[in-house]
């Protein structure tokens, strides 16, 4: 049992950390530090973009609009946070 709650920690982790990633590399996009036509950023953004949006979209439908600011990451990983210390404390 510890094996499985070790692997789904280890994916929560990954994920969190590729959430991050996307959020970085928004905003590089966003004041033109990289540029979308370079193959190699156009990848990796469109790679990080189909892996988060799943689970971002939900969130932003139910987040009034915020002028701009998107938030929803920040949910999203508190969130995911709060489901890996659910899943410690239920083995407890």
């Amino acid at each position: 049992m510890y094996a499985l709650l070790n692997l789904v920690d280890t994916i929560l982790n990954i994920y969190i950390w590729i959430l991050i990633l996307s959020v970085i590399l928004s905003w590089l996009v966003a004041f033109n530090v990289v540029n979308t036509s370079n193959r190699f950023v156009y990848v990796v953004g469109d790679f990080l973009f189909r892996v988060t949006e799943p689970l971002l979209r939900p969130i932003r439908r139910v987040l009034p609009n915020l002028g701009g600011i998107d938030i929803s990451p920040v949910i999203l990983i508190l969130l995911l946070y709060f489901l890996r210390n659910l899943m410690y404390e239920a083995l407890v």
